[in-house]
This record gives structure tokens, C-alpha cells and sequence, in this order.
């Protein structure tokens, strides 16, 4: 006894021993002794308990608030369930042993080699998963306490579930990457030189100035340019944090919630499904059929099956491919081994779309013909110098062989050399690069509120080139919004009061069918308001309406039901099973649910109202048929249960079965059908039909059966009055279009608008073959299995809801809100990325083709450029940076959804963009020509006022075509302008500086003042441009892209003139072709 009072220290075992002395047969003093001596003694071992206790957390008081014990007297709730496919999650105030303080008894280093090494024997040496939970002052079906104070002592104690990345790349990476251009370099020697002979002819007040200008005019140009691309890094990084940003389903407190994966703590209890990344590294707890990728983490392709007794530790970054469970986390951020790799990897923001390449090379093109005309410049020029052609400011020759002063040769070489490096700068369009990030830049931010996430790039500009669009029907088509409104037993509709018409057998195997076959999950609020769903819509829609309707208590189904293996769902097999065991009488128990007529083909009874068992034939399968046709019809899903009791010796069958993951699949017994409503977006059938005025196609591929499927198509318009038929080949069900030949699905493909009860590999298929035919294919997908059809797709559209992280990290944009209506949004962004750079090309080559034109011109016949070094680099700022600026942040516009998608092969200059840059080009050739060469004698001033007058009239003449290039097709420039505030402000600072530079930076731009009249007269001859764009839209253009045009044309005329005898067949093949 004495032994037994030493080890008191629990009223549970206190009061056991009190009962055992009022069973003794003694004399009450005798008890009353004996209690008392008890007493003393529990006292006594208690107090020896809570001071060893205490002195023992006093060396962790670092890390949280002070420890204390509750001893509990009689537990109100049993917190031990058996393995279930949900959980019961009761919310009440939970009574932690101690502070996370406790859990400070296990290093942090421990617990991080524990799931690296896999080591087993550690685990048990730790207690399991049980020992781990309470040295760490958790639950596993409570999770932590999760207040502000318990979450500040776990970051304290085990860190944050962040890790370092590098540093981003700073202001001065981007302005050195700037420094490195060879022509920026050539300039800056030029400047030097020029500087260092200008000071030392004319002093160091009055011959620093043209020097002087060309560095500071250098710096303009590097510091824009670097300061464009810092933006982007900045931009691009803020939209990489906001994709890592996923979002995790755990408990805490009792409550099960969403949580930021970057607020996961040690103690954590997270649950895991299909398609989850998982977001630390921890320890299974429960679940069924749990398969994990660990490929990310191990270099494995063969999927790790996770168990509590073989293999039950979870690496961070991993993906779960299969099954469901639960995982307490043990380690978070830098202590995982995902944490390690992604701390030393740098994201590539150089990404190249193909966008970018194709103006990659056409800036090459051009910067050769830029490179070329520069050289014949220097050339003619320095021919011209040595020659004695060429006259100073006083009109005396500035090359006098023997006379002319060493000083004064080298400088009028460095002003020829730096005139001929300017014109490189200003030939080469380094803008086109600037205005594909801008508007990339410019395109992602705005989509991003329009509710899609760009992940690739080129995604932005390839979704506007899209001919095909595959999409899902639940939540993206319809609102995802479900909920039970029909339900049929045997032969019968059962409308309200279902628990009345329903024997008490069959209601318990309906609580059977859907509490435990679920991976849904209930939580009842302490304040006994409405229950608390979660899960999947078809789940929370199912287990809602059990619990309303049926009067389903799942917390005490799961006390009296032990599940002993799952067959979880997925997308193809379209159903879920469950081998569960009755506690009370021991029976064994499978039940199924899924897809109505696929859980209709594996029964061969069916269960009436009052609970008699009937077997189905021909007449009763039949009708059966007909009842799911016609829920379906009405756009309902339905969902079927069915139901089997097997013996034992079906059971110790089973077992073998159960090792292949093998439930018994016939001679089952259906329960009942209901039918789920899922109403179809609002904006549906709107954005469905702008898609189709684009020229877009849209296909629906769903897992829902034919009727339903038909039904939706029909009510979102892409199944119009013509193909009502339902035998019609444009509704088709993807067994059969996977039956076809290659063939037959290459001739069918465009003509399908349907394809229900589809696989991922049905709808890979489609994807395939659609891309074999040449279109620009985008899918939508939510689930894991999408996978590999949003890899294989031009653009992967995952959901941003109901899609998994695998479906995410396959995609190229996340739509936010699911909804299509933001599928169309994208479209019409992609279009306005494509339709933006191609006014930017316009705009840019029509200034390139101005100044080279010109320039060459000038300098051949007169020996001199018109426009000065500081002055071309002035023109190359607003041009590459202010002219990018304005253009590439034009918003999508519904004339955008009126074309036809642009192609792959389609040449980015396109016919209609030739006529207009062409046109502008040659009117401010002409003009500036004249100006160059009769400006003097028409204006009656010296030759630094006509050199500004030039000047001046070619940089307003590049504002006044901005708005040109805003509308390529529309002669009414100005649609829309009021919209484009930075437009305006653009061009307004533009205009601002321009007269900065002509009246107050003389000296610094080598300009002098101009009158007001001579202010009007530029502005005038600029402002022509407008009225020249506008009736140069009615010429039209042909079809061919002209370059073809034309190189066919050169290669026919050699054709003709060498074989002759071509002639004749060319005539023939044209009769033959006609006829």
C-alpha cells in the first residue's frame, strides 16, 4: 500500500483506491484513519510532482509562457477515434499539459535528422507520433492552441516556414548590365575625348560643354534603362511571392482552417489530399492510401507509399499523388531539406519568351542596317573632311593639310566618329526589348486584379494567339455552388421528412454510405450554430445535407465504426470505396459512391423505402437508367451509393484483395441516387460568346456524364439550337473519341463541342491532336491528373480554388476565382500584349527609318549630320523609354475580340503596319530634307536656328505620331484617349522637355531660342502627320505579308528571265487550278 501511496499523484487512481477501502470491512474510525493517511500521502506525491515538474521547464522559460498542470478528473470528450476517412472536430476550450515551452526537451537539429535519415528506431525512441505530439504540446485532432502567444514561442523556438533566398539584384547590377554596351562604351570614350580636347582649345568654362552633354545625355539613357528593368525584377518578385503563397488546410484549436503555408509552425496538424504540396517536413498521423512524389527531394520517379508503421515521415516540397491523411509538422522553413535547396536557388528572370525572341531578331536585322549605314556615314564623312570639303560655323574649310592644328584634326575626327556611333544608337531599337517587359510588366499586374496570376511569361502573349480553348464544366462553367436537390430511393422520388419514408436499416446504411466514405469533414461551433462543411463542394453538398436531412450524427458514426481500408476517388475511375467494421456486432461493411450510372453497372439489387432487398432486372435497370437521364437532363450531377455486407469468408478474401488495393466491386446493392445542383455562372454564356466572336473555340470536357454535360453546354451556349440532336457527333463521350483511330480523331477533333465522362488521358488526347492540326491550344484543369494535358497545352489555365498545387505548378496561369468569364479576360489581355508591341514597332521604325534616311542623305551630299550626338540621343530617350512607356500600358479593347487570332507564322510587321510607318517615314524624310537644305534661305536665319528648326520639328513630329501608333487600323486616333491618363501625361512630359531642351538647355543641346512663330510653324509641320494617317488608312493592302510578296515576285521575274520554259507550266498550273 505504502508503494501504491507513492506513486499517487491523479485523482483517477485516487478515487479508485477510496472506493477499494469502502469495500473493506473495518470500523469507520479505522476508514476515517486510513483516508486521512491517503491523503496525506496524494498531497505529498503531488507536491513532489509539480516541483519536479516546474524545475524542470524552468531552464526553457525562454521560450514561452509559464507552464501549468490540469489534472484531469473525467474527461468530457474521448479524444481517441479510430482510423476514418473524416473527423468529427469537436471546438471547445482546450486545456494544453504545458506551454509550448515543453516541447524546447527535443532539439530542433534532432527533430530536422529524424525525417531526413527516415529513422524509425529514433521515432519509437521518441514515443511515435504519440510522443512526439506531446513533447511538441500538441493534439492530433485539435492541432495547437495557435494563439498569438503560442505561435510567437514557436517561431522562437523552431523557426518560421520561410527560408533565405538570395538578395535580390540591386539599382547598380542593372546600371553596370546598362554600361556594358559596346556602343554606350564607344560614346563614353568619344565623350571623354571630346571633353578632354574641348577644355584644352577652349578652356575649362566654355569646352566642357559638348563633351559634357554627350556624358550626361549617356547617363539619361543608362540610368532609364536601369531603372526600367529594376522595376521588372521588383514586379516579377513581388508576383513570384504571391504564387509560392499557397494555401494549407490544418486544425488549430479545433478548428480546421486555412492557413498561409509561410505560417505553418512545428506542433501543426495539416491535412493532405490528392494534388497537395506538402509544406514541411513532418510525421503521418492518419489517412488512407497515402502516395507521395518525392521526386522533387530524392531524384525518384516511382511514387512512396506512407504509412504509419513502415514508412511514416513526409518530406517538405514532396506532392501527394494519391489517398488522404493527416501529418503532424516537425520541422518548418530552413530546416528542411526543401528549405536548404530553395535558399540557394536563384529564380531566372531572364526569361526569354518567344515574343522576345522574335524581336531579338528583328532588332538584330535592323541594328546591321543601322551598323552599315553608320559605317558609309563615317566613311563619306571622314572622305569628305580629308578632302577639303567640309566648312566650320564661319564658312572657312576646316582641313588644311599642313595648317590645320593636330587638336582641331582629332577633334572633328571624334565628332565624325561619334555622329556615326549615335546613329547606331538611335538604328538599333533597344526600345523593343524595354516595351515587351513593360507591357508584360504592365499586362500581369492588371491581370492580376482581373483575377488571374501569371506564372510563365509567355503565357501573356501566347494565350492572345489561341484558336482553341479545352474547359473544365464544374466551378469554371458553373458556380460551384452545390447542393442536394433531388434523391431517389428505389423507384421513388423522396421529397421532404426523408427520415419518414425511410426504414431505420436502410437510413443506418445511408449514414454508413456517406460518413465514412467521405473525405469531407464536420465542426460544430461551441455556440451551436450551423455546422461547419469542408471539403470538396460535391462532399460539403453531400455530408450538408445528410446532417440537415437525414439527421446524420457523424461523431457518433465514427465511434462505432472502424475503417479498415479506402479506395479513394479520382478523376478516373469517377467513384470511392470504403471497407469499414461494425464495433458493436463486428461485420464488415463495403460501400461505394460515384458516378450514378457507373456505381448503377456494379449492383445487382437495390434496397426499397421499407428495406427490403430486391434484385434488378432488365425492366428495373432500365428505369433506373431513365431516372439519372433525366436528373442529368436538368443539369443535375448524380451521385449513386451502394452498399455490400460480406461475410467472413469474403472478408479473409478480401484481405488478399486489400494488399492490391482491391474493394469488391459487383454484386452490390444501390441504395439510392440524389442529384446535386450546380448552377451555371452568370457570365458564362457572355464571356463563352465573346470568345467565339474572337474566333475561338470552345470545347467542354467534363467527367460528368452525356446529359448533364449536354444540359450545361446548352445553357452556356457553346451547344447551339443545331446541335440539339443527342446522337449528334458534336457531343461524344470520351471512351469513344479514346476508340477512334488517329485518323478519325484528326477528321473529328474540330467539329467535337463535348466530350463528357472524359478521362485526363481523354482530354491529353484531344490536346494532342488539336495541336497536331496547328491550333494555339489553352486548358483549363483542377485536379492532378490534369497535369500532363497543361503541360502538353500552348497555355495551362489551372484554378486558383479548386485546384491542386500539382495542377498549379503545371499550369502557366492561375485563374483566381475559377470563373471563365476570366479565361476571357486573359484572351483579351494576350491579344492586347501582342496588339501593344506591334504599335510600338510601328512607332519605333518609322523614327529609325527617318534618321537613317536623313542622316545618309545629309551626310553624303552636305557633309555634315543634321542632328547632333546629345541631340539623337535626346530622341533615342523618347523613343525607346517615354515612346515603350505610352504605348505598351494600352488596355485591352472589344475591337481587339473582333479579329481572327493571330498565327504563328504571322509576321510581326504586318502589311497594314508597312503602309503606315512607311508613309510617315517618307513625309518626315521629305520635309526635314528641305528644312536640312533650303531651311536657311525659307526662314531667313543662320545655321544653328535651322539646325533647331530640324530638330525640333523631328522630335514633335515622333509625338505627333504616337498617337498614330495607337490605333493601327482605325483612322479615329483619339477612341479611347481620355481612358490612357499616362498616355497624356507622357506625351505632356515629353512636349515639356522638348522646350526645356530647345529654350533653357542651349548650350548643353547645342540649340538657340526660336520664336513663337517659328514654335508654330514646327508644330504645324509635325501636326500633318495626323491628317496624313488618317487617309493613308484608305489604301488598302493585300493579304500576302509583303516581304513574301516581294520575294516571290523576285524569284519568279529570275525564273521567267532564265528557264523559259517555266512560262508556259506556270499558266497551266494557274488554268489547271482555276478549273
Amino acid at each position: 500500500m505504502a508503494s501504491k501511496l507513492n506513486s499517487i499523484y491523479d485523482y483517477g487512481t485516487l478515487r479508485s483506491l477510496l472506493s477499494n477501502i469502502g469495500n473493506v470491512t473495518q470500523s469507520k474510525a479505522h476508514k476515517r484513519w486510513r483516508i486521512a493517511c491517503l491523503m496525506i500521502c496524494f498531497s505529498l506525491s503531488l507536491s513532489k510532482q509539480v516541483f519536479s515538474r516546474k524545475a524542470y521547464y524552468q531552464q526553457f522559460r525562454k521560450f514561452g509562457s509559464p507552464s501549468y498542470t490540469v489534472l484531469d478528473i473525467q474527461p468530457v470528450i474521448d479524444f481517441h477515434h479510430d482510423d476514418a476517412a473524416s473527423t468529427l472536430i469537436p471546438t471547445r476550450e482546450i486545456e494544453h499539459v504545458s506551454s509550448p515551452a515543453a516541447s524546447a526537451s527535443i532539439d530542433q537539429k534532432k527533430l530536422t535528422e529524424l525525417v531526413k535519415n527516415k529513422n524509425l528506431n529514433e521515432l519509437r525512441g521518441l514515443g511515435g507520433v504519440e510522443g512526439l505530439t506531446k513533447i511538441l504540446n500538441t493534439n492530433t485532432d485539435n492541432g495547437i492552441k495557435g494563439d498569438d502567444n503560442d505561435q510567437s514561442a514557436r517561431r522562437d523556438g523552431f523557426g518560421s516556414n520561410t527560408y533565405q533566398k538570395p538578395p535580390p539584384l540591386g539599382i547598380m547590377h542593372f546600371v553596370i548590365e546598362a554600361f556594358r554596351d559596346t556602343t554606350i562604351v564607344i560614346l563614353l570614350g568619344c565623350a571623354a575625348l571630346s571633353l578632354g580636347f574641348g577644355i584644352k582649345e577652349h578652356g575649362a568654362k566654355e569646352g566642357w560643354y559638348e563633351g559634357g552633354s554627350i556624358f550626361v545625355a549617356v547617363f539619361l539613357v543608362v540610368v532609364v534603362s536601369a531603372g526600367s528593368n529594376f522595376r521588372q525584377e521588383r514586379q516579377f518578385d513581388k508576383l513570384s511571392k504571391m504564387s509560392d503563397n499557397i494555401q494549407i488546410d490544418a486544425v488549430r484549436d479545433g478548428r480546421r482552417q486555412k492557413v498561409s503555408i509561410f505560417d505553418i509552425l512545428v506542433g501543426d496538424v495539416v491535412f493532405l489530399k490528392i494534388g497537395d504540396q506538402i509544406p514541411a517536413d513532418g510525421l503521418f498521423i492518419d489517412g488512407h492510401s497515402l502516395h507521395v512524389d518525392e521526386s522533387s527531394m530524392t531524384g525518384e520517379s516511382d511514387h512512396v507509399e506512407v504509412d504509419s508503421l513502415r514508412n511514416p515521415f513526409l518530406l517538405s516540397g514532396s506532392k501527394i499523388v494519391d489517398g488522404y491523411g493527416k501529418m503532424l509538422v516537425i520541422s518548418v522553413g530552413i530546416n528542411t531539406a526543401w528549405g536548404e535547396m530553395m535558399s540557394s536557388i536563384t529564380r531566372n528572370s531572364n526569361e526569354q519568351t518567344p515574343l522576345q525572341l522574335r524581336l531579338n531578331k528583328l532588332t538584330s536585322s535592323i541594328g546591321k542596317v543601322g551598323l552599315a549605314v553608320a559605317f558609309l556615314v563615317l566613311v563619306v564623312l571622314l572622305t569628305r573632311y580629308f578632302t577639303r570639303n567640309t566648312e566650320d560655323e564661319n564658312g572657312n574649310t576646316e582641313y588644311r593639310g599642313a595648317n590645320t592644328n593636330v587638336n582641331d584634326i582629332l577633334n572633328s575626327i571624334l565628332r565624325i566618329v561619334a555622329a556615326a556611333v549615335t546613329i547606331v544608337v538611335v538604328a538599333i531599337p533597344e526600345g523593343l526589348p524595354l516595351a515587351v517587359t513593360l507591357t508584360l510588366a504592365y499586362s500581369m499586374k492588371r491581370m492580376m486584379a482581373d483575377q488571374a496570376m501569371v506564372r510563365k511569361l509567355s503565357a501573356c502573349e501566347t494565350m492572345g494567339s489561341a484558336t482553341v480553348i479545352c474547359t473544365d464544366k464544374t466551378g469554371t462553367l458553373t458556380l460551384n455552388q452545390m447542393k442536394v436537390t433531388k434523391f431517389w430511393l428505389g423507384h421513388g422520388d423522396v421529397g421532404e421528412r426523408c427520415t419518414d419514408l425511410i426504414s431505420n436499416d436502410t437510413l443506418e446504411l445511408f449514414y454508413q454510405g456517406i460518413g465514412l466514405n467521405t473525405t469531407g469533414s464536420i465542426s460544430k461551433p461551441l455556440s451551436g450554430s450551423i455546422p461547419e462543411f469542408s471539403g470538396s463542394p460535391t462532399e460539403k453538398a453531400i455530408l450538408s445535407w445528410a446532417v440537415q436531412e437525414l439527421g446524420l450524427d457523424i461523431d457518433k458514426l465514427k465511434l462505432n465504426y472502424t475503417i479498415l481500408h479506402v479506395d479513394t476517388f479520382n478523376s478516373e475511375k469517377k467513384r470511392s470505396g470504403v471497407l469499414a467494421r461494425s464495433k458493436t456486432h463486428n461485420n464488415h461493411h463495403v460501400h461505394w459512391k460515384g458516378a450514378a450510372e457507373i456505381i448503377l453497372s456494379m449492383c445487382s439489387s437495390y434496397y426499397q423505402r421499407n428495406g427490403n432487398l430486391k434484385s434488378i432486372n432488365a425492366d428495373d435497370r432500365t428505369q433506373f437508367e431513365n431516372i439519372i437521364q433525366g436528373m442529368a437532363a436538368s443539369s443535375l450531377r448524380c451521385i449513386a451509393f451502394a452498399h455490400k455486407q460480406i461475410t467472413l469468408k469474403e472478408m479473409q478474401q478480401n484481405e488478399d484483395r486489400r494488399n492490391t488495393k482491391k474493394l469488391k466491386e459487383d454484386d452490390l446493392s444501390l441504395l439510392g441516387i440524389v442529384g446535386i445542383k450546380d448552377p451555371c455562372r452568370p457570365g458564362a454564356r457572355g464571356a463563352i460568346k465573346t470568345c467565339r466572336a474572337a474566333g475561338v473555340d470552345i470545347k467542354m470536357i467534363t467527367g460528368d456524364n452525356v446529359f448533364t454535360a449536354k444540359s450545361i453546354a446548352s445553357e452556356c451556349g457553346i451547344l447551339g439550337p443545331d446541335d440539339e440532336q443527342l446522337n449528334s457527333w458534336k457531343v461524344i463521350e470520351g471512351v469513344e473519341f479514346r476508340n477512334y483511330t488517329p485518323e478519325e480523331r484528326m477528321l473529328k477533333v474540330d467539329d467535337i463541342r463535348v466530350m463528357a465522362r472524359s478521362s485526363p488521358f481523354d482530354k491529353l488526347l484531344m490536346v494532342q491532336c488539336l495541336k497536331q492540326k496547328g491550333h494555339v491550344v489553352a486548358v483549363t484543369g483542377d485536379g492532378t491528373n490534369d497535369a500532363p494535358a497543361l503541360k502538353e497545352a500552348d497555355i495551362g489555365l489551372s484554378m486558383g480554388i479548386q485546384g491542386t498545387e500539382v495542377a498549379k505548378e503545371s499550369s502557366d496561369i492561375v485563374i483566381l476565382d475559377d470563373d471563365f468569364a476570366s479565361v476571357a479576360t486573359v484572351l483579351r489581355w494576350g491579344r492586347c500584349v501582342y496588339n501593344n508591341i506591334q504599335k510600338f514597332i510601328q512607332f519605333q521604325l518609322t523614327v529609325n527609318v527617318a534618321a537613317l534616311v536623313i542622316n545618309f542623305i545629309a551626310a553624303v551630299s552636305a557633309g555634315d549630320v543634321p542632328l547632333t550626338t546629345v541631340q539623337l540621343l535626346w530622341v533615342n530617350l523618347i523613343m525607346d523609354t517615354l515612346g515603350a512607356l505610352a504605348l505598351a500600358t494600352e488596355r485591352p479593347t472589344d475591337e481587339l475580340m473582333h479579329k481572327k487570332p493571330v498565327g504563328r507564322t504571322v509576321p510581326l510587321i504586318t502589311n497594314i503596319m508597312w503602309r503606315n510607318l512607311l508613309a510617315q517615314s517618307l513625309y518626315q524624310i521629305i520635309v526635314l530634307l528641305i528644312l536640312q537644305f533650303k531651311g536657311k534661305s525659307i526662314f531667313n536665319v543662320n545655321e544653328r536656328v535651322k539646325s533647331t528648326i530640324i530638330f525640333n520639328t523631328f522630335v514633335l513630329c515622333q509625338v505627333f505620331n504616337e498617337f498614330n501608333s495607337r490605333k493601327l487600323e482605325k483612322k479615329n486616333v483619339f477612341t479611347g484617349l481620355h481612358k490612357n491618363r499616362l498616355f497624356i501625361g507622357i506625351v505632356g512630359v515629353t512636349v515639356l522637355l522638348q522646350v526645356l531642351m530647345v529654350e533653357f538647355l542651349k548650350k548643353f543641346a547645342d540649340t538657340e531660342s526660336l520664336k513663337w512663330k517659328q514654335w508654330v510653324i514646327c508644330i504645324a509641320i509635325a501636326a500633318l502627320s495626323w491628317p496624313i494617317g488618317f487617309f493613308v488608312k484608305f489604301i488598302p493592302v493585300i493579304e500576302e505579308p509583303f516581304l513574301n510578296f516581294f520575294r516571290r515576285l523576285g524569284s519568279r521575274s529570275v525564273g521567267l528571265r532564265f528557264f523559259p520554259g517555266e512560262l508556259n507550266r506556270h499558266f497551266q498550273s494557274i488554268r489547271h487550278t482555276t478549273i
